[in-house]
Parts: structure tokens; sequence; C-alpha cells
């Protein structure tokens, strides 16, 4: 029965349902970033008010008892529910379902297949695939690109339908009604099971679906189209948002605008032009800085081979610089019969490295270098360079030489 539940008004309450299973499991989970494994509890209820994943919709969270619901997944007709605690099973627990979640689903879901009504019946373009995600969604359309004309077109159809009332509608029918013919379908999961639900957006479309959904479009408060991007197969990316996402956008929206009017100095009409000022005054400074960190390249080769005292070693950091930068000044110093050490970058975070002269020399410690830095690079023809993580270990070493040939060494 728990379709049934989905969109139900009684299920942003609690329900009761009884404990069948409880075994250990474990699922993927993003932490800080990366996947990691999290070991618990699959949990199986007589019916359940939380929507599993699927159709392009992320699950429900919610609680059994207290305990934190982290997924649900669709096992043929029954949800699997995974927990970090261990359950008794036969017990009655309480089910209460994440309703801000819950409800955030349900706009973007039936604001998708609004938009995917309407875009066929404006323009023809059929939907092959949706992605509902955590900051905004995406209509996969049948069609090579889309025109700003017609995007501005269909966002104030999708809006006109909202301001409408237009009621929605679940419906359940058996494999075999004949008024299956008559809905709109890219077909069923292999292992469906049971009757099929559709969602009846009345007069604009009916869909096969399993998803939550809002009785009344009007529950859509407000549709933002924010554009395309090109998609895979000459199809293109619709994206948008729907009701309280588009809420928080505009007020993302008019905070970052505020910082910019503080920053900027400047009305938000006149941001784009002083941006645009400002990244060319920042590109004429980047190529004055690149000019006079040659000079200052030349001006350091030059000084090193007019000093008397010079060995046949040179080594050099430098906060600012590149790799042309260390070029110049092995190319200056010459590296015939010199060794030369560059680095360049913070002292204590990533930079690179140059490592060049005679080639016999800088073979051999070329991935010593590398080791003592643990950095990547490779060499040939008597220069040795790469990138570090960071260059604190190159201060570590500040005291210490590392010999060549049982002669020649170099040190910071």
């Amino acid at each position: 029965i728990w379709v049934f539940l989905f969109s139900s008004p009684n299920s942003r309450g609690r329900c009761f349902f009884h404990m069948v299973a409880c075994s250990p499991g474990e699922m993927k989970q993003e932490i800080n970033g990366k996947k990691e494994t999290v070991k618990g509890f699959n949990v199986k209820l007589q019916d359940t008010i939380l929507f599993p994943e699927g159709g392009g919709q992320p699950d429900d969270h919610g609680l059994i008892g207290d305990v934190p619901v982290l997924r649900v997944t669709r096992l043929g007709a029954e949800a699997v529910h995974f927990v970090s605690s261990a359950l008794e099973v036969g017990q009655e627990v309480q089910l209460k379902v994440d309703w801000e979640r819950r409800f955030d689903h349900m706009q973007q879901h039936s604001g998708q297949h609004l938009i995917t009504a309407i875009a066929e019946s404006m323009f023809g373009y059929k939907t092959t695939s949706w992605e509902l995600g955590r900051q905004r969604s995406t209509i996969e359309l049948d069609t090579p690109s889309m025109k700003p004309v017609q995007i501005e077109a269909l966002e104030a159809a999708v809006n006109e339908k909202i301001r409408a009332h237009v009621p929605v509608a679940v419906q359940v029918l058996s494999l075999d009604d004949p008024a299956l013919e008559k809905v709109r379908s890219r077909g069923l999961p292999d292992d469906a099971a049971g009757p099929i639900r559709i969602i009846d957006i009345e007069g604009i479309d009916v869909n096969m679906c399993c998803g939550t959904h809002v009785s009344n479009l009007s529950h859509l408060q407000v549709i933002k189209l924010l554009g395309t991007e090109k998609g895979k197969k000459n199809k293109t990316n619709l994206l948008f948002l729907v009701g309280n996402r588009v809420l928080k956008y505009a007020e993302k929206s008019y905070s970052t605008e505020r910082s910019l009017v503080s920053l900027l100095k400047t009305g938000p009409d006149d941001h784009v032009d002083t941006v645009d000022k400002i990244q060319k005054t920042v590109k004429g400074l980047q190529k004055s800085n690149l000019g006079l960190l040659r000079d200052m390249a030349v001006l350091i080769a030059q000084n090193f081979k007019c000093n008397p005292e010079r060995g046949n070693f040179f080594t050099l950091h430098k906060k600012e610089g590149d790799n042309e930068f260390m070029s110049i000044i092995a190319n200056e110093i010459g590296t015939e019969e010199t060794l030369v050490f560059l680095t360049v970058g913070e002292e204590k975070g990533p930079g690179l490295f140059l490592l060049a002269g005679p080639s016999g020399k800088v073979s051999e410690l070329g991935p010593r270098v590398l080791e003592m830095l643990q950095g990547k690079g490779a060499g040939k023809n008597g220069r040795f360079q790469g990138k570090v993580n960071s260059m604190a270990r190159r201060g570590e070493n500040s005291a210490k030489y590392i010999t060549i040939n049982s002669n020649l060494c170099f040190a910071k």
C-alpha cells in the first residue's frame, strides 16, 4: 500500500508498522568529498511511507523510532531501509518522514513532469531522461539545442499552469488495463511488480511514475529555467529549479549581489562592465610582472657569473616565478659545467623545481632530488624538473648536502 502514501497529506505525519527483518549491511556514502563504506543494518517493514530511490528521484530520509534512516532502496516490491543501529524484529515501530526533503523532491519531480509535458506539446521535444540533483535538476531533451526565446516561452507556459491551480491525481491501474495505452511512459523496470502507478496532471499529462508528487500544481509555487547545456548524442540538458529552491536561489543571488556592490563600489547593473575592466587590468599587470621576472632572472644569472668566487654550483628559491623564470636563469648561467638547482613557490606550499647541469650528473642526481622533495617529475638532456606538493622539505634539508661524485654538493 505504500504507493498510495507517497503523495498523501497524511504521510507528513507519523505511521506505525511492524518490523519484518533486520540484517547486517553496508552502503557507500560520501564523507568529506570521498566515497566511504558505512556498515549498518538493512531493515524491512510490513510497509513504508519512505520512498526508495528510483525513476530519477533520490530516496526519502526519516526516522524509525529515534534511529535515522540513511537510505531507502527498492528490492522488487519491497523497500529496504538502511540504518546505523540494529532494531528488534517483530516490534511495532513509528516511522516518520523527513518532510522538508520529501516536499522538495515532490516539487522538483512534479515540476519535471510539467516541463516535460509542455516542452513536448509546444516544440515536440521529448524527454529522454532526467536527474533530480542536490541543488538543481536536469531534463535531457531530444533536441540538439534550444533557442533563448524557446526557453523563455516554456518558462512562461509552465508558470501559467502553476497559477491555474491545476489538480494532480494519483491512479493505480492493473497491467492489463486498456487505459495504459494512453499513458506516457519510457517503459517499466525489469523487476516491476504489482499495479502500475499513474500521475495525472489534469488536462496536461498522464504518465507512469512511482515518485512523490504534489496534489496541485499551485504547490510548485514557481519554476525557473536556468538555461541549457550541451548533452550527449545531439541532446540538450535543460536546467531548472522549482518552488523553495527558487526562493533559496534568489536569496543567495541577492546576498551575492550585495557583496559585489560592497566590493566593486558600483550598482548591480554595472557589475559586468566593472569586472571586465578589472580583468583587463589584471592581465596587464600579469604581463608586466612576467616581464619584470624575466629581467630579474637575467640579472640573477649575470650576478652569479660576475662573482669571481663562484663555484660550479648555483641554487635559489623564489616565492614568485614559474618554469620560464627558472629556465632563463639556467640558460643565462650555462649548465655545461655548472649545476643549477632552482625552486619557486610558497615556503610550505606547492611549487616547481628545476635541476640543470651536466647530463650525467643530472641523470644521477635528479631521482634523488625528486625523492627528497617527494614530488613528481622527469628529465632528459641535462634537465630534470617537476612539481612538489610542499616546499617545506626543501627547507628541512637546508643544512644538508647531497654529494655528487663525492666532491660536488649543493644546499639551499
